[in-house]
This record gives C-alpha cells, sequence and structure tokens, in this order.
C-alpha cells in the first residue's frame, strides 16, 4: 500500500463526512482519492428499514450490472449429458457432476459460483452442509440451478451479482471498480439501488431505503442522497 503523501491526507481531512453527497460528486471523490496498488472496488451499503428476523422481509436476489462488475469469476457448472458441451462452450472454468462432487467433498473448491441442472440436486444436496456456509449452494430463486445453463453462465460472467441483507438489515455489494469511467459508476449505482428499491417486500410500511453509502475496498465512506438516483 502506497503510503499517503502531506497533500493527499490534507485532501482528504477537508472532506466533510458528515455531509449527503450528490451520487456523481461522491464518486468523484472516491476515485480522486484511491491510494492503494490494486484497483479498488465501488462497495455499496444500503440500510434498510425491515426486520431481518422475519423471513418476509429479507431481501436477496440477483442482478445485471449494465456496466458489468469488473470481477472475474471461476464458475463450476455441474451437469451430465449434453448439458456438458452446452457449459463450456458457454465459458464455464469447471464442468462436472460426480467428479465434481468428489472434489467439492475432500475439500477441493476453486470456484466462485456452482451453477447445476435440477436433475443434480438430489445429488448436490449430500455435500449442502459445505456449500451453504461458503454461500456456494445452487439456487433457483438466484438463477443457479436452471436447464439454461448457457445463459446462467454468461449472465455471471458478464456481471451478474448476488446480494442479500444481513442481521442488521444491511446490504454489501460490489458494483463496478474504481478503474470504471465516471458515468460508468454511476450507471451501476443507478441500476442495484432501483433493484433494491424494487423489491420491498409488502410486509413493510412506510419508507423502506434509510441510507445509501458508497465507500472503496480500503478508503472511506460517503453518505449519498438516495433521491438522486431514482431514475
Amino acid at each position: 500500500m502506497k503510503k499517503l503523501s502531506k497533500n493527499r491526507k490534507e485532501k482528504i481531512l477537508n472532506i466533510d463526512f458528515s455531509k449527503t453527497y450528490n451520487p456523481a460528486e461522491a464518486i468523484k471523490i472516491l476515485k480522486d482519492n484511491t491510494y492503494t496498488k490494486f484497483d479498488e472496488t465501488l462497495d455499496i451499503a444500503i440500510n434498510l428499514r425491515i426486520n431481518s428476523e422475519k423471513t418476509d422481509q429479507n431481501i436477496r436476489g440477483v442482478m445485471n450490472l449494465p456496466k458489468g462488475s469488473g470481477k472475474k469469476i471461476r464458475i463450476a457448472v455441474m451437469v451430465k449429458g449434453d448439458k456438458t458441451k452446452e457449459a463450456t462452450e458457454a465459458g464455464a472454468d469447471i464442468v462436472g457432476n460426480d467428479d465434481l462432487v468428489q472434489q467439492i467433498s475432500s475439500g477441493k473448491i476453486n470456484f466462485d459460483l456452482l451453477i447445476a441442472t435440477p436433475d443434480m440436486m438430489p445429488v448436490i444436496g449430500k455435500i449442502g452442509k459445505i456449500l451453504g456456509p461458503k454461500g456456494l449452494m445452487p439456487n433457483p430463486k438466484l438463477g443457479t440451478v436452471t436447464q439454461d445453463v448457457a445463459t446462467a453462465v454468461k449472465n455471471a460472467k458478464s456481471g451478474q451479482i448476488k446480494y442479500k441483507n444481513d442481521k442488521a438489515g444491511v446490504i454489501h455489494a460490489g458494483i463496478g471498480k474504481l478503474n470504471f469511467k465516471e458515468e460508468d459508476l454511476l450507471e451501476n449505482l443507478k441500476a442495484f439501488y432501483e433493484s433494491i428499491h424494487k423489491s420491498k417486500p409488502d410486509t413493510v410500511k412506510g419508507s423502506f431505503i434509510k441510507k445509501v453509502t458508497i465507500a472503496s475496498t480500503m478508503g472511506f465512506g460517503l453518505r449519498i442522497n438516495a433521491e438522486k438516483l431514482r431514475s
């Protein structure tokens, strides 16, 4: 990590962290003040007015960022027969069935996402205790249990991200790399916010989103004006 220069330290000290920023202005500030050797991610935190102890108020889903996530992910697909070729041609990094189950059972998990066809779920259920805690269990609601494995692989490769709230009712997600153009980050930010805004449960009355904050991986967070994110 680079050492902060005196000028950069002074610049950061001059940032008003009590202010609610226009989204475009906040993105520019974060881009101008990155100081790491690696390309940081733009992270978003959305505080929701929900009770996470109530199942019908929890938020979980997937979405495609219009400008991609900038993150390279390794995708494993568990299929049989003709679907093996389909998954491979779509760009899956690992394709298998019983052999893949054996690898996972032995603790060898070298992928970030697991996609499967419905007929493989009984087999996958046997290793659910391994996949579940790691957030890798395929789920029809997240599009990772499907007959159309080619589309699922391509969506995941092109910038599809998963999200769900934590126990405090906050959703965290990476929505692009800081080396993206400012307008592209803003487009991803608006799209992600809109996806969450539309997922308001019927049981939640009144306002749904309490606060929206964006930050860089190793940097500081800035609160932004959510009203400016509405299309």
